[in-house]
């Protein structure tokens, strides 16, 4: 085993290692605060190439693979998490469907100007009955003639407000078994009947663009079908199974920046006339977010890794979003705790990381819905 970063991997994270450092986190208040949605920073990063780090160059991507992917993600989540989760979504969620199941003419049309920047990627798939039962979906697409007639809504959806399309199910029909038949279909978003509003006061990732989207007799042409007709509900876990280790990677960075700012804070705060990280106290709160941290690390880049090689890693993936996201979420609460009364300040960022982090452990998939996934990979009737 090599666990060591390939020279094109380390110079794709110190890319945005250095941009997110100059650029985002030091706007990262100031877009929680505002709730603003930082259009000049996605710019900035779609000119960097950042945007399509794991799309092939010939259509506009960097053609790296999902490790140098992760490595970027943990590096903007580390600046800010809202600005994190609309990169993670529209690179796994938005831009991968298509990578994987695009026609040719599909992907020119709509991943090129994903993975160059100049659009986002936005996946529909949360409707208000129809979350973890993501088979549950109500929205329906009816064929006539060589169109298809979409009407249902969608909420929580990323990205939607900055995208040219986004990307939804729908049912198509019945199973012989009962089970719907799922579908999934481009859908620009400017098309009659398709409306996108943000009626949303969220507790984190305030910088992300969360909508609500509602068809109403929406038409698409049938080329707009995604991949197999029959086959979307599989399509969609294949997405959600990528998108896990941006999850994971997010949760990563958000867990990094905390981490890192308490190590900071614990060598200059002093107390009974000693620096607090003489304590012991202090000390192993450290040590265990530093080794929560690192084991998180490693099982991100194992599950990127079997991804770029072209193996099965459903459960890989649900390990590494499941335990970075509530590792996460440990280790901004412990930050917060070294920090004192300071951490409950907004001056200080950590209230905001750990606001932010919490989302990691419900979005792609609750815990719940991994601990499912794992049991099943496992084995477990």
């Amino acid at each position: 085993m090599n666990f060591q970063l390939t020279k094109e991997q380390q110079m794709i994270r110190d890319t945005v290692r250095d941009f997110a450092a100059a650029e985002i986190a030091p706007k990262a208040e100031e877009i929680d605060r505002s709730a603003r949605f930082p259009e000049e920073l996605f710019e900035k990063m779609g000119s960097l190439g950042i945007m399509g780090i794991p799309i092939a160059e010939k259509y506009g991507g960097a053609g790296a693979d999902t490790i140098s992917y992760a490595l970027a993600v943990e590096e903007v989540g580390k600046a800010c998490g809202g600005t994190g989760l609309s990169y993670a979504a529209s690179v796994s969620l938005g831009a991968g469907p298509l990578y994987s199941f695009g026609t040719e003419s599909q992907k020119q049309e709509y991943l090129v100007p994903i993975a160059k920047g100049e659009t986002l990627g936005a996946f529909g798939l949360t409707e208000p009955n129809a979350g973890s039962d993501a088979g549950g979906t109500k929205t329906t697409a009816v064929k006539k003639e060589d169109r298809y007639v979409i009407n249902g809504e969608k909420c929580w959806i990323t990205n939607a407000s900055y995208a040219k399309a986004v990307i939804i199910t729908a049912v198509t029909g019945k199973k012989d078994s009962g089970k719907n038949i799922v579908s999934a279909f481009i859908v620009p978003t400017e098309t009659q009947g398709f409306q996108i509003t943000t009626p949303y006061e969220k507790m984190g990732v305030r910088g992300s663009n969360t909508t609500e989207l509602v068809l109403t007799d929406v038409e698409i042409p049938e080329e707009n079908v995604l991949g197999d007709p029959e086959k979307g509900f599989g399509q969609f876990l294949h997405t959600l199974d990528g998108g896990r280790i941006s999850i994971g990677a997010l949760a990563l960075g958000i867990a990094e920046g905390a981490y890192q700012k308490a190590l900071a804070y614990s060598k200059e705060r002093k107390q009974f006339g000693h620096k607090i990280s003489e304590f012991q106290a202090i000390q192993f709160k450290l040590a265990d977010m530093a080794m929560e941290i690192e084991l998180a690390r490693t099982m991100v880049h194992k599950a990127a890794w079997l991804k770029d090689q072209k193996k099965a890693f459903k459960k890989e993936a649900a390990f590494a979003k499941l335990f970075a996201s509530e590792m996460a979420t440990r280790v901004c609460n412990q930050a917060l705790q070294i920090h004192g009364g300071s951490g409950y300040m907004r001056e200080f960022g950590i209230e905001r990381m750990l606001r932010d982090t919490k989302l990691m452990e419900i979005g792609e998939g609750t815990s719940e819905i991994q601990r499912m996934v794992i049991s099943r990979e496992i084995g477990c009737p």
